[in-house]
């Protein structure tokens, strides 16, 4: 078990205003916040509103509580978090496919306790070798975006959700990779009771039905629905999930599963070869660092833009004092917004894929970089987007995705976000397998004045070009004190990952709220460009008319699930907490005792 000092609670300062001391108020006695430095006093007080699961030897949290319930089951049977992430990331194929899945990619950190080391596990998807800058463009050279480029078999970019789960197993775990597949291989075979959520997507992904596969996996034999309470199955995932169970990750990638998925492609005009998937390489790389009021934090480098954006925005924000403007405040809401203006900036230009392109991660994260990004900020007015370009470095030398947290009472620790990118992402099942396949061929950018399909802007650094990884806004994120983890947290939600998880942090860290209020508390976005503020339901109509005031350009968000689902664990004092994000539903946290 870990042994930590105690939390130092986040020290405020009285202002002279009533506006900062109620402020300064509602953050020194918060009883909810578990930074509280007498550590005598109880956990949990009944003026909280929302409270996090506790467990005493491990912690869940994820988009399907069945699925946490697996990943704790293996805990609690002597497998590590290691071992539970990778049979969570399985499972959530079986139970969650609108995202969860073997047929995407993502980012991955584990902590090792063992190394005290934490490392970035890359499994993002690549373009395939016959991949090209021009292949949704026409004759004309103008871009198609039809059902070609994000709901067809070109679409798919090679995956790397096998090879990355198998990799922290076998490289971190304690269990063999047969036995972590062993849940999923049987809740794909024996099936699980449609819910509420599934039967609701299912209805919704109507697509589903225009690839053979899909109709096959997703609907009854007459092409109907699957009605809540109904049993679904999937005996072909099953099937793929056993051959990987029993002849490893070469199965997937140059074996059985393999030439399926191949013969599948070249029916179908997909470009993806059985060398593509021999060739795919997981990618241990450093995590990007930085500080926060004295906690170390830790996320995904690139390709993901979320990590270094989320530090790049805290160091912004650390120049000013947020905890005397008070959470929810117009003041605090206003400096929040202005600084991912600027990351959002810089993140159109710089992220790509550094195994191709040089991006300046050291300079984007640099504490005086940021004070002089701060010191154009001005308390009193919004600054037009078309004000802010990104960072010039010339003078230095030098919407469907999941994520899911674990911690292991060893101090072992996973945080996985890994993607389809839409909702059930391009919609293809390769036929014979029940793998439902990505489209993140439309995370890469097809010129630098198109948004991708998230509406982000991006450069020649996040071009076509085979084997290239395409920039995702996908990172979690860890936060130690005094070098010992205490919190992993992480999203779903496209661009709104990089402002849902920065969030996340500063909830807890500077607002001193428990992980529950934490993610319950309405969040904001503003990605640059288009130069809106969206704005999530639960803010003060007083509060929004103080943002307009100051020049924000105010969308009320349509959708509290477009605005991220955190999935969040945290240990104190010899305690696991977990909270699983209620804007999505199904998703839960399941303590280990």
């Amino acid at each position: 078990m870990i042994n930590s000092k105690r939390l130092q609670g986040v020290k405020l300062s009285v202002g002279r205003s009533l506006r900062i001391l109620i402020s300064a108020i509602y953050a020194c006695f918060s009883s909810a916040s578990l930074l509280a430095q007498d550590s005598s006093q109880p956990l949990f007080e009944y003026s909280a509103i929302n409270h996090p699961v506790m467990g005493k030897s491990g912690m869940v949290a994820s988009h399907n509580v069945l699925s946490s319930q697996i990943a704790a089951e293996i805990m609690a049977n002597g497998g590590n978090a290691i071992d539970a992430g990778a049979a969570l990331g399985f499972a959530l194929a079986v139970t969650l496919p609108r995202a969860g899945n073997i047929g995407g990619g993502g980012f991955m950190l584990v902590h090792v306790a063992d190394l005290n080391k934490t490392i970035a596990i890359d499994f993002r998807e690549t373009a395939p070798a016959a991949a090209t800058q021009e292949m949704f463009f026409d004759a004309d050279g103008n871009v198609v975006l039809d059902e070609t480029y994000r709901f067809s078999h070109k679409s798919s970019a090679i995956p790397g959700s096998v090879a990355g789960l198998a990799h922290i197993v076998e490289r971190y775990g304690t269990m063999s990779l047969s036995d972590v597949l062993q849940p999923a291989i049987r809740l794909a075979r024996d099936g699980i009771k449609v819910t509420y959520d599934l039967a609701a997507d299912l209805e919704r992904s109507q697509r589903l039905k225009n690839n053979p596969a899909s109709l096959k996996k997703f609907y009854k034999p007459d092409g109907s629905n699957y009605e809540v309470g109904e049993i679904f199955k999937q005996p072909d995932l099953a099937w793929t999930l056993s051959e990987i169970a029993e002849n490893g990750v070469d199965a997937f990638y140059r074996g059985s599963v393999a030439k399926k998925i191949v013969a599948d492609m070249k029916a179908h005009n997909g470009l993806i070869t059985m060398k593509d998937l021999a060739n795919y390489e997981v990618v241990e790389r450093e995590p990007v660092r930085g500080t926060y009021r004295g906690y170390e934090i830790e996320a995904m480098p690139a390709p993901s833009s979320g990590g270094t954006h989320v530090i790049q925005m805290l160091n912004i924000l650390e120049n000013f004092p947020l905890a005397e403007m008070g959470p929810e405040s117009a003041d605090a809401l206003h400096i929040m917004a202005e600084s991912m203006k600027f990351a959002y900036a810089d993140r159109s230009k710089y992220l790509g894929d550094p195994d191709f392109v040089e991006v300046p991660t050291d300079l984007l994260v640099d504490k005086d970089y940021a004070k002089k990004i701060a010191a154009k900020i001005s308390r009193e007015h919004a600054l037009d987007s078309n004000e802010i370009a990104p960072g010039d470095f010339s003078i230095y030398e030098s919407d469907e995705t999941t994520h899911y947290s674990v911690i292991d009472d060893e101090g072992n620790i996973v945080g996985n976000t890994y993607t389809l990118m839409f909702s059930f992402g391009s919609g293809v099942v390769i036929e014979g397998t029940g793998i439902l396949m990505n489209n993140n061929m439309g995370n890469f950018t097809l010129r630098s004045d198109i948004p991708d399909a998230f509406g982000l802007m991006g450069s020649e650094n996040n071009l076509i070009q085979p084997r290239r990884r395409p920039v995702s806004s996908m990172s979690p994120v860890l936060v130690s004190q005094n070098g010992r983890p205490i919190l992993m947290t992480g999203s779903p939600g496209g661009s709104k990952i990089i402002s849902a998880n920065m969030q996340m942090v500063l909830n807890v860290l500077e607002f001193g709220m428990n992980i529950a209020d934490a993610a319950v508390a309405p969040r904001i976005h503003h990605q640059w460009k288009p130069d809106v503020l969206e704005i999530e339901a639960g803010i003060s109509p007083d509060t929004v008319s103080l943002l307009i005031d100051r020049g924000q350009k105010i969308k009320f968000s349509q959708r509290s699930a477009g605005m991220g689902s955190l999935q969040t664990v945290m240990w104190k004092d010899g305690t696991f907490f977990g909270f699983s994000d209620p804007r999505r539903p199904g998703a839960g946290a399941v303590g280990v005792d």
